[in-house]
Order: structure tokens, then C-alpha cells, then sequence
């Protein structure tokens, strides 16, 4: 595990990754404020359709586990959410490259939906009274806290600022606080924020474990240019064959190897040619 010294309260450099996350949801932002703007109406039947709610989701709102992420209603907690994806994304991206990050965040805003559906169907089922204040998800939190998660347990040494007070602390104690904070919430009336939150990171730390070092993307890309080398492969070795078979019909003989490669036996046997 790598491990770093102090770090100063700076933000990293606003590139790759990490601006493109940033740059998506305040695009989405401002899309929804001008629709607010202009039709408040429209915007709040966006909101709700967008967001991720178990209700609608069991009854065929799929899509709402991707597109959550990117609503995000007023200004103060927008602003604090992007803020906080920069100086998380920037960090990690200083160690990684942008498909891991991007996959990471993907995976923690997934399970973060996973969690707060599980929720919903275990207190469905069990208590429906736990569920009298639940409301639906929205906002970036959940890939926040799957960052958190992976700098708390990569780089757990390394010292940060908490702003704006001159105190610095480890990345693990922050990852437990902030963890310690949601199990509290769990037990008031914001339950579903605070489960789904912890499901967040634990999606992360999944991620850390289970998923390749150069992210999902990386993966995909690598399986397709396979199954094509596979495909070009399987191509060569029927030309071959026919080949074979054609050249058998005219009198001559030649071989190719299981990859479609010719075997020249004799290379200073020009007859075989003429």
C-alpha cells in the first residue's frame, strides 16, 4: 500500500476524470435550473423521474440508478458536493488514470442505489414504518463517499486540513467519521441517505478488491480487441486451409502452422513455386 506524508489544503489539478465528472454534473445542474426557470412545473417532474426512487424503479423506471447522480437541487449543497468530487477525484487521479477513476466512481453511485433498493425492500417487507420519511436520492454523494473510501483505505497515512479550522487529520480517520456520521443518521429520519451513503462506500472498497487495476474500460476495451484478434485469427487459418487444398489440387504442397502461418520447410527449395 502506497503511503504519503502531510498534505496541504489544496485543491488538485482541475484535469481528466476529474474534470469531466464535474464538468457533467454542473452541465446537468444548470440544465434543471433553466428548466426550473423557466417552467417550474417541467423541472420537478424531471427531478422526480430522474431521481432515484425504489417505488418507481420496481415498476420500470430503470434508468433512474445512472441518471440520480447528476440531479441536484440548490446552490450551497451543489457547490459543496462538486468541490469535494474535485479535491477526492483530483487526489486518486494523481495516482491513477482517468478509466479507473471514472470506473470507481460509477461502481460507488451504483452500489449506492443497490443499497438504498435493498433498504426498501428489507423494510418493505419487515417495518414499513421505518420507511414513512424516506425520500428519493439525488445528488453525487454516493461516488463521493466510494472515493473517500478508496484514499481512506490506499492512502490511509496521508494527513489532510480540515478547512477551515488548521487541524490536520489522517484519510482513514476521516473515512471513519464521515462513516460514523451515516450509521448516526441511520437512526433518524434520514435512513435511506445514510444506509445507501454506507452502501457508497462499501461498493468502493468492493471495487478496490475485486476490479482490475486500470478500471472497467480498460477491461471492455481489452476484451473486444480480443475477440477480434480471435476473429481475425479463425479467418487466417480457413484462408489456410483452402489454400492448402488449392495448391494440393495443382500439384503442390504446402503447410501452415495452427495460427495460419506458412511453415516453409525448405527455403531454398525454389521449385515448389514454379
Amino acid at each position: 500500500m502506497p503511503r504519503l506524508g502531510s498534505s496541504p489544503f489544496a485543491f488538485p489539478d482541475f484535469r481528466g476524470a476529474t474534470r469531466r465528472l464535474i464538468l457533467v454534473n454542473l452541465a446537468a445542474y444548470f440544465l434543471l435550473l433553466l428548466v426550473g426557470f423557466a417552467a417550474p412545473l417541467l423541472a420537478a417532474r424531471m427531478g422526480f423521474l430522474l431521481a432515484f426512487d425504489p417505488v418507481p424503479f420496481v415498476h420500470g423506471a430503470f434508468w433512474q440508478p445512472l441518471t440520480y447522480s447528476f440531479v441536484h437541487f440548490g446552490l450551497l449543497s451543489t457547490l459543496f458536493e462538486l468541490l469535494s468530487l474535485w479535491f477526492l477525484a483530483g487526489f486518486l487521479e494523481s495516482y491513477h488514470n482517468a478509466n479507473w477513476i471514472v470506473s470507481l466512481y460509477a461502481v460507488s453511485v451504483l452500489g449506492t442505489a443497490v443499497a438504498a433498493l435493498a433498504l426498501y425492500v428489507c423494510c418493505s417487507t419487515l417495518a414499513p414504518s421505518l420507511l414513512a420519511h424516506a425520500q428519493p436520492l439525488y445528488g453525487c454523494f454516493g461516488g463521493l463517499f466510494g472515493l473517500l473510501a478508496a484514499i481512506g483505505l490506499l492512502y490511509g497515512d496521508t494527513q489532510f486540513t480540515l478547512f477551515p479550522l488548521p487541524i490536520g487529520i489522517k484519510a482513514r480517520y476521516l473515512a471513519v467519521i464521515y462513516a460514523l456520521v451515516s450509521i448516526a443518521l441511520f437512526f433518524g429520519d434520514q435512513r435511506m441517505y445514510a444506509f445507501a451513503q454506507l452502501g457508497g462506500a462499501l461498493a468502493g472498497i468492493l471495487f478496490l478488491r475485486l476490479a482490475p487495476r486500470r478500471g472497467f474500460p480498460f477491461l471492455f476495451s481489452e476484451s473486444w480487441y480480443g475477440m477480434r484478434n480471435r476473429y481475425y485469427r479463425w479467418k487466417r487459418r480457413r484462408v489456410a486451409r483452402k489454400f492448402e487444398v488449392y495448391m494440393k489440387q495443382h500439384g503442390r504442397t504446402v503447410r501452415f502452422d495452427g495460427q495460419g502461418r506458412l511453415i516453409d520447410e525448405d527455403p531454398d527449395d525454389k521449385t515448389r513455386w514454379n
